[in-house]
């Protein structure tokens, strides 16, 4: 029996269409990342208001920073397996509706520990990521696969850009409205919340698993991912795509976090001015992810995955010798052209990890991009050490960090990647890009 192309993993993107279940698939998941990205960084751009209101240290900060990213850890592995066995439609639809619950209820905090508690439970939305790149995986075929995978990411990123322009915005117009500055940002994150709820509904009704049906509609895809091979935790080359996610969306999550307070403190800007520079950072998603996903595919037809490891290694190396240069701007001009700089690499190394890992091995998609998003948050994690220390300066965290990326990028180019040999894939119809 002939299967319909309808029934089909995508061989090309039109972004401007909705048309087919793959289309609005992708649109309707990139979106979930989106809104879920919001809501995770939506009091980082608020924090100079909430370190006054709550009288928070720099360690306690600190704190907040590391606990942001690192329970999404553990959330991201949970998540990378639930996408195995009920599919993406429904883990989304499930982390959306719960994870709102602590977006919602964040205002209700009186001091640092229920603040930090609450950060702590709102950080696990951001195993919305691992959602997104499952899902693109299932929906496109392999040369486009990458491509697919990066713009629906880097889209998803850019709620860190708009969350950090527009939440100082609802902030002062909550205040302008009679509110006070400790009721202003409790309420402002009820925008956040009630999108994520919005989404859901979306989601639920107009996205399906695969191409073909939801998990629950096939059979065979329902019995096949009833047993993960946990043999992939030996593969060198997933630990390795782990580290660079570190060190690019590690360094990316890290950066929401504490841009606004640094161009605060450093460059005595206003909470809004901020706000809009840190904005412009995660502004670059719109299309720098996209072109790392572009330019992996393009490497890999003419290189095969020696090429895609190599361009990784590259981004990898341009961003931190970016970061260096940023930590040392002396001026607020040279800081934003330098930042704008690493960003660009650091958001093309995200789309380039992404655009390996579907190819690693076929059968564990959901697993492995858990493992390497995880990786991201370990970065993130990590990284708020160096903020939180009252012994180091943000200027030679930034410089720490820098040498570390660069370290990684040496890791990275020496690292053999390859794509395992297509035996029984979890989606026959799928074709993975020539090694």
């Amino acid at each position: 029996m002939q299967v319909s192309p309808n029934t089909k993993p995508l061989n090309r993107l039109n972004i401007f269409s909705i048309r087919g279940v793959q289309m609005r698939s992708f649109h309707i998941t990139w979106l979930m990342f989106f809104v879920c990205f919001f809501g995770w960084f939506g009091l980082a751009p608020l924090m100079p208001t909430i370190r006054t209101d709550l009288h928070l240290t720099k360690s306690q900060i600190g704190n907040l920073v590391i606990i942001s990213v690192s329970s999404t850890i553990i959330a991201r592995l949970i998540i990378g397996k639930l996408c195995d066995i009920w599919g993406p439609r429904l883990t989304a639809v499930f982390l959306l509706i719960f994870g709102s619950i602590p977006v919602f209820l964040v205002g209700l905090s009186k001091d640092y520990t229920s603040f930090l508690l609450f950060r702590a439970a709102i950080g696990i939305i951001g195993a919305s990521f691992v959602i997104t790149q499952f899902h693109t995986s299932l929906m496109f075929a392999g040369n486009i696969k990458g491509t697919a995978n990066a713009i629906a990411g880097g889209w998803g990123n850019l709620g860190g850009g708009v969350t950090n322009m527009l939440m100082p915005l609802i902030f002062a117009a909550i205040v302008a409205a009679g509110f006070t500055k400790h009721e202003a940002w409790r309420y402002a994150m009820i925008i956040p919340g009630t999108m994520m709820l919005l989404v859901a509904i979306l989601y639920y009704r107009y996205t399906k698993d695969t191409p073909e049906g939801n998990f629950s509609e096939l059979n065979k895809a329902k019995n096949s991912r009833k047993k993960t091979d946990w043999s992939v935790i030996r593969d060198w080359r997933i630990w390795t795509l782990a580290l660079a996610y570190a060190m690019s969306f590690g360094m990316e999550i890290t950066f929401d976090n504490v841009a606004s307070l640094h161009f605060v403190d450093t460059f005595k800007l206003s909470q809004s001015s901020a706000g809009f520079w840190a904005g412009i950072f995660g502004f670059m998603n719109l299309f720098a992810r996209a072109l790392g996903g572009v330019a992996s595919d393009k490497i890999g037809k003419k290189f095969g995955m020696k090429g895609k490891g190599w361009l990784l290694a590259m981004m990898l190396l341009l961003e931190g010798i970016g970061i260096i240069i940023f930590a040392h701007a002396g001026t607020l001009f040279f800081a934003i052209i330098s930042m704008l700089s690493f960003a660009l690499f650091l958001k093309m190394a995200n789309g380039a990890t992404y655009g390996i890992v579907p190819f690693v091995n076929e059968k564990n998609v959901g697993l492995i991009s858990g493992i390497v998003g995880a990786g991201g948050n370990v970065g993130g994690m990590l990284f708020g050490f160096l903020f939180k220390s009252t012994n180091i300066s943000y200027v030679q965290a930034f410089t720490y960090i820098g040498y570390m990326v660069i370290t990684v990028a040496v890791v990275v180019f020496i690292t053999r990647f390859y794509t395992v040999v297509k035996s029984e894939s979890i989606h026959p119809n799928t074709e993975l890009a020539i090694a």
